[in-house]
């Protein structure tokens, strides 16, 4: 009987442990959901995509982030730093838009897209940079790295340096095309992507070529058609680049400028190709609907003298930089004006020293600073200087 009682008790046991283990596991689901439909509704719009970030091209101000660091393959989108490298050798004067370039084997080899270089063939810098910014050709792109860098190799060692440059912490790139078949370390993130996208479009010398919906080469025997089909069919569309890999997903990185708002929308691993234009166009249309761009007029009658102690001039005005862009939400018109500036400072006063700033700000939150600089050199005075300047105010006359 006693054993009978013993194997019962241990049998309620058990089911309290299973019950428990299951209630266990139901919770632990349930907050994943939770966490997943909070993460979901942290963004204002449908996020069609494993991560995306849209910025504010003026001031780089973030709008809306999801899952912005979280690291992925970025496919074709990688070109953006090639195109910026190749920007800044064309501003540099390092190469040039009618310069020769003879294909290698090696980029005549590239797979993917591309527009079936041959060893061998003679292209122009601006044929090749346009079948890579339009067409997202992999063998133009590695042809325009090897001229500028000598080879692929040396062009992505490039890419990393003036990635961490600006700021790009968590990519690594590991070839210039984006091709992805076989390495597990070509990864960004949609906020690294953001950053060199910014980057890219200061340059309008590269950055027209990614608005071109359709061009040729070979004398029209090679059609260029855009990858983003937001060039073509939405309003202010700038660029820039969109990318397809079985790992990476479907992404983008679209940019667009209305009067003087320029946003970038970065969408990394959507499902499909519509999911990706989608929700950069969802992102877009909220960041126009919701912010713009604006310019305030900082106020003279803000900025006074400031005294300048033994200085060969006794009072200097501080003078204001040119007006710079802030980013405000739609129809905010009023924008407070502060000023922090020293009653006096010690000389010598070097030309263009920072004297002190102006606030603008909206319901107390700073949304730009302007610096206030010396607009002349004021030389400090020696002891005899100060003392006939002394003796000449005691004395009533004027120096």
């Amino acid at each position: 009987m006693k054993k009978r009682y013993w194997k019962i008790f241990l049998a309620g046991l058990l089911l309290a442990a299973i019950i428990s283990h299951t209630k266990a596991i139901s919770h632990a689901e349930t907050t994943q959901n939770d966490l997943a439909e909070q993460s979901t509704e942290s963004a204002p719009v449908k996020i069609a995509a494993k991560s995306a970030i849209l910025m504010d091209a003026v001031t780089g101000k973030f709008l809306v982030r999801y899952n912005e660091k979280e690291r992925a393959y970025p496919a074709s989108v990688t070109k953006i730093m090639p195109l910026l490298l190749i920007a800044e050798a064309l501003e540099s004067g390092k190469i040039k838009l009618s310069d020769q370039v003879t294909a290698s084997g090696a980029a005549a080899s590239k797979g993917g897209s591309q527009i079936w270089l041959k060893e061998g063939e003679t292209m122009t810098v601006e044929e090749l940079l346009k079948a890579t910014a339009i067409y997202s050709a992999n063998d133009a792109c590695v042809a325009l790295g090897e001229l500028i860098s000598g080879s692929e190799d040396g062009f992505v060692e490039l890419m990393n340096q003036r990635a961490k440059a600006i700021g790009m912490d968590d990519t690594h790139f590991v070839n210039a095309t984006g091709l992805d078949d076989d390495t597990t370390e070509h990864l960004t993130t949609a906020h690294d992507i953001a950053l060199m996208s910014r980057e890219l479009l200061k340059h309008d010398n590269v950055i027209k070529y990614s608005q071109v919906w359709m061009d040729s080469l070979r004398g029209g025997a090679t059609e260029l058609v855009n990858t983003n089909r937001l060039v073509r069919f939405y309003e202010g569309a700038t660029g820039l680049k969109t990318g397809t890999t079985s790992k990476a997903g479907c992404c983008v990185a679209a940019s667009a400028k209305r009067g003087e708002t320029h946003l970038i929308a970065v969408v990394l691993g959507s499902g499909n190709s519509n999911d990706r234009f989608d929700t950069a166009k969802r992102l877009l249309d909220w960041g126009f609907a919701n912010y713009e761009i604006v310019t305030p007029n900082i106020a003279p009658s803000l900025i006074t003298q400031v005294r300048v102690l033994r200085g060969s001039q006794q009072y200097i005005m501080p003078v204001p930089p040119e007006s710079m862009p802030i980013l405000v939400p739609k129809g905010s018109r009023d924008l407070q004006q502060s000023i922090e500036l020293p009653l006096e400072v010690r000389a010598p006063v070097k030309q263009g020293q920072v004297l002190g700033k102006v606030v603008v700000a909206l319901d107390g939150e700073t949304l730009g600073t302007y610096e206030l600089t010396a607009p002349n050199d004021v030389i400090a005075l020696d002891f005899c200087s100060v003392f006939q300047r002394m003796l000449a105010s005691l004395l009533g006359e004027v120096i």
